[in-house]
């Protein structure tokens, strides 16, 4: 039989819990059973509820697998990630335009390889699925073989992902450098090639307005065009220098964001990373495009770049979510991602709540992505990707949230003390994918037990 049930504190998102003049987890914004089950068919989750509602629905054959001292959550979103970068995070000493062409140009270059990239991409993913994150907008290379690679291994362990090869026809290393020609013909294959086969999305991705001549720019935008429901990515405003340097290449722009829109890449489904320095006419196009912001606050402290001004965000109704930017980003862990998010957020004299946080790395990503239909959430009819963050992962967490008296107390523990060691085991597509060794989960209530496929 392929129904399947787990066991456990259980809670997702129906929508922003702090939206509305009241809290909106009084509005059932906010799904939490202290002791709940949800069931599994076919990837798909057929049914969510307190346990005492649950149980009675189970047959003796259907396998039941209990996470004692866990919580089950919908798998983490990642709204920007490099996968040429792994092998360059935690690189020291430089900001961001030294950064490129120090360490992740070079690392890039060796993407020509065709082992290297498939290598490389199993590897990002088992990083991504050990630390919880189950779906991610990732920026590959110039190389078309590079994304293949990747939507290979990310359908063979059945992750929804979202890739992109990357368009930079100029201000970059000759190695590195495409056409506005070639980039915009290899990119509409791979689109005809990858976008809806099973779980795998595309994106349109030129890097940044800095490598990319305004006829490549011209010709992403006619692919979004060509292809309705294909997502955009790039960069936006991540640095001074680097909003500087586009203000001389772009003189006749009124901004930064100006540059995307002469094109029309600023649109729905449109995703751009960082946006710290924008100014009231950015944020207002980006809220009326329903454009959304890619915060990366590990990478943004680590590069020198900036503080993303959340309440700006929030009273302009940009919409925006929680990133990694690995390998400028120093962690693949969400936990960690929103640890950094919260003390951006103290810096500038504002606060960010656990509830919040959890939310922009679910729901609410999914909700940017277009997604909320499939991901980011438990709700029945979603695709089945979850994740369990143990409670008893570390002595020092144990310890702690003993002490705690409520949800969102336990949520603060985990956000600040937790990284990938607190995810005891990620399914994907209904099935578990990953089991931490030495996690506290149980055996399964028949003879099953929980396989990986890492």
């Amino acid at each position: 039989m392929s129904i399947r049930a787990v066991r456990g504190e259980i809670l997702y998102f129906r929508g922003h819990p702090e939206e509305g003049s009241a809290k909106a987890s009084n509005d059932g914004a906010v799904v939490h059973h202290d002791d709940g089950i949800l069931l599994i068919d076919k990837g798909s989750i057929v049914a969510v509820g307190p346990a005492s509602e649950v149980l009675p629905q189970l047959g003796p054959d259907i396998a039941l697998q209990n996470y004692p001292h866990s919580l089950i959550l919908p798998g983490f979103i990642d709204s920007h990630i490099h996968l040429p970068q792994v092998d360059v995070i935690a690189s020291h000493g430089t900001q961001l335009l030294d950064w490129l062409e120090r360490y992740t140009f070079p690392a890039e270059q060796l993407f020509a390889d065709h082992g290297h990239a498939v290598a490389t991409a199993d590897f990002f993913l088992q990083q991504l699925i050990q630390a919880g994150t189950t779906t991610a907008m990732v920026f590959a290379t110039i190389h078309a073989h590079a994304v293949d690679a990747f939507f290979r291994a990310s359908e063979a362990l059945g992750t929804r992902m979202i890739c992109g090869r990357v368009m930079m026809d100029t201000n970059a290393p000759d190695a590195l450098c495409d056409t506005a020609e070639s980039s915009y013909h290899e990119s509409r294959a791979l689109i005809e090639r990858w976008h809806g086969c099973g779980r795998q999305l595309y994106a349109v991705t030129p890097r940044f307005a800095i490598t990319s001549s305004p006829q490549q720019l011209g010709r992403a935008g006619e692919l979004l065009d060509e292809f309705p429901g294909v997502y955009l990515q790039t960069h936006l405003s991540e640095n001074l220098g680097e909003v500087e340097a586009v203000r001389q290449l772009h003189p006749h722009s009124q901004d930064y964001l100006d540059v995307y829109d002469q094109h029309r890449l600023v649109r729905r489904h449109s995703v751009f990373a960082h946006g710290l320095h924008l100014s009231a006419r950015e944020h207002a196009c980006l809220h009326e495009a329903g454009a959304g912001i890619a915060f990366c606050p590990t990478s943004n402290l680590f590069l020198g770049s900036g503080l993303l001004d959340l309440a700006k965000l929030d009273e302009a109704g940009v919409a925006y979510g929680m990133a990694t930017d690995v390998g400028g980003g120093t962690s693949f862990s969400m936990l960690q991602t929103l640890n950094e998010a919260y003390k951006v957020a103290q810096l500038q004299g504002q606060t960010l709540s656990p509830l919040k946080a959890f939310y922009l790395a679910t729901l609410g990503n999914a909700r940017m992505l277009g997604l909320e239909a499939r991901v980011g959430t438990l709700e029945v009819g979603t695709e089945a990707d979850f994740i369990m963050l143990d409670y008893h992962c570390t002595d020092l967490i144990r310890r702690r949230v003993q002490r705690c008296q409520s949800l969102e107390e336990r949520l603060f523990v985990l956000m600040m003390l937790g990284d990938d060691r607190a995810v005891a085991a990620t399914w994907v597509n209904g099935q578990c994918v990953y089991d931490r060794p030495n996690a506290s989960v149980l055996g399964t209530s028949t003879n099953g037990t929980l396989g990986t496929r890492l």
